[in-house]
Order: structure tokens, then C-alpha cells, then sequence
């Protein structure tokens, strides 16, 4: 229980932390760089994908061993092949 609540805590501090810079940034003249690396570090924060799943639980994810195998046997990957530019522009 005690968890959840320190959770909540610490979210809305650093909240309140990012909105008193951004509100500084746009409010005050004398607004400096700490401000600007908090708000900018928040917005930051918030591209983050937050729907991530460790790897090896990823729907469809490729072992990391069968990468390390291929690239110590040198064997060339599949790639799709290069389209030439005037492939198929040209009137046969």
C-alpha cells in the first residue's frame, strides 16, 4: 500500500517541478537554463514509449543469439533488393 502512494507522491512533485519551470520559462523575464532543462527534460520524458516490453517477450522478437551467430559466420542478410531507378518507368 505504502508503494503506490510514494508512487503518486513522486509523480505529482516532479509534475509540479515541471509545470512551476514551464510556467517560469513563460511568465518570468528572468527565467533561466534551469528551468529550461527541466521543462525541456519533461517534455523529453514524454515521448517515451511507455508500451515497451522486455525483448524476450516481445510478439515476433529474433533471439539475440541467432544475430550473434549470423555475424560471426559472416552470413549476408535479407535484405530486400535495391529497385533500380528507371525500373518499370521506361515504355517497353
Amino acid at each position: 500500500m505504502a508503494r503506490p502512494i510514494a508512487r503518486w507522491g513522486v509523480t505529482l512533485g516532479l509534475g509540479a517541478l515541471w509545470w512551476w519551470a514551464v510556467l517560469r520559462l513563460a511568465l518570468a523575464p528572468a527565467a533561466g537554463t534551469l528551468e529550461a532543462a527541466v521543462a525541456a527534460g519533461g517534455w523529453g520524458l514524454s515521448l517515451l514509449p511507455v508500451h515497451c516490453v522486455p525483448k524476450a517477450r516481445a510478439v515476433g522478437a529474433v533471439d539475440p543469439r541467432r544475430w550473434a551467430e549470423a555475424w560471426r559466420r559472416g552470413r549476408p542478410t535479407r535484405a530486400s533488393p535495391r529497385r533500380r531507378s528507371d525500373a518499370g518507368s521506361a515504355p517497353s
